[in-house]
């Protein structure tokens, strides 16, 4: 299958499932739920929650079996952006090419409309225990995991860090400390996650978090690239935005051809952490590779 049938298959189903787990706009109080309904259907590419099921099929499960958790990293991630947008931290005004929470609904709602996400995701993980092969054990450790990728010691730790970088002269260790944290410990989390609630041995989960490390670095790098070259009108949010508020990214520290080859070593790294791995892996080698060139 190609990648971009691949993804949109997945998409498709993660958007039907979002909608199961997420209360309807009618249930009170509405303005919580049009909220979280609001940031979460307003586009994304649904990474996170791919690399989850992606982590179950490489080590040769069907994706169905961790579909809860799937959708619990969306939760995580869309949280994450909600607050990421408020004034106190980016002061953005638009995510994914729609207005953002916090314009749309005020700040407070937004801010609770964040935790609300954050806590229905650890909620939406415990149904996992309902799907027929994943274990008890394995449901309690993907909490452990997910709790640990967003949390201080992860992507909540790298948003401070990132925060505090802010006006200073870029510094190699600390970006490098930013972008493992605040972007990669997510995806090294939703790849685990998955790949644990399959049964995976654990060489074959430590590949997978060495994959998704490599994975977060290309990610972030293009992701700085794109915020320098990309299109507002594709990226679905304003260009030029890291360097307006001072942020240490690659392009700044590095310059961009540099930046470009950067990128492309931490993708030939994630795909070699996949040698091991059968022909069931491919998403993940095609997806790294799709990273060099993405326009969005």
């Amino acid at each position: 299958m190609r990648l971009n049938e691949y993804l949109s298959e997945r998409q498709k189903l993660i958007n039907e499932e979002l909608d199961r787990y997420l209360p309807g706009e009618e249930e009170f109080p509405n303005i919580l739920h049009k909220a979280m309904r609001h940031s979460v259907f307003a586009g994304g590419k649904r990474i996170r929650p791919i690399l989850v099921m992606a982590g179950a099929e490489s080590v040769g499960k069907d994706k169905e079996l961790v579909l809860p958790t799937a959708c619990a990293f969306e939760f995580i991630h869309t949280y994450s952006l909600i607050h990421d947008d408020l004034p106190a931290m980016d002061d953005d005004d638009l995510r994914r090419g729609q207005p953002t929470c916090h314009k749309v609904y005020g700040e407070a709602v937004a801010i609770l409309a964040g935790d609300a996400l954050l806590t229905r995701a650890f909620e939406v993980i415990s149904a996992n225990l309902s799907v027929p092969g994943v274990s008890a054990a394995a449901v309690a450790r993907v909490v452990s995991i997910a709790a640990q990728g967003s949390g201080c010691a992860g992507m909540v730790g790298g948003q401070v860090a990132d925060m505090e970088a802010e006006g200073k002269p870029a510094d190699k260790d600390n970006m490098v400390y930013i972008h493992n944290h605040k972007t990669g410990a997510l995806f090294r989390a939703a790849l685990c996650a998955g790949a644990v609630l399959a049964g995976a041995g654990d060489s074959e989960v430590a590949a997978l978090d060495k994959y998704g490390q490599y994975f977060g670095l290309a990610f972030q790098i293009t992701d700085d690239i794109l915020d320098v070259e990309g299109e507002a009108k594709i990226l679905g949010k304003p260009v030029g935005s890291d360097e307006k508020n001072a942020k240490a990214t690659y392009p700044a520290l590095y310059g961009l051809e540099m930046s470009y080859r950067m990128a492309e070593e931490n993708v030939a790294k994630a795909v070699d952490s996949l040698r091991h791995f059968t022909v069931k892996a491919e998403p993940l080698r095609q997806l790294a590779r799709f990273l060099l060139t993405r326009s969005y």
